[in-house]
């Protein structure tokens, strides 16, 4: 799911520690860096909030 990141968004992730990365996730293989899955995650793997425009939600992901 695409997201635009805006203000709000930016405020209420803070607000509630929203995890949403491939580090948090259960299917996410540290020592390569990807999903166990197999699914792409350039799009998710380190987002910094504050300088993107859209957010993309992996389908797949769980928190660890």
């Amino acid at each position: 799911m695409r997201t635009l990141v805006d203000l709000r968004l930016r405020e209420e992730a803070a607000c509630f520690e929203l995890r949403f990365t491939c580090v948090h996730c259960v299917h996410f293989a540290a020592e390569r860096r990807a999903c166990a899955n197999g699914y792409p995650n350039e799009a998710h793997l380190e987002v910094d909030l504050e300088r993107a425009e859209y957010l993309e939600f992996c389908k797949d992901f769980e928190l660890v």
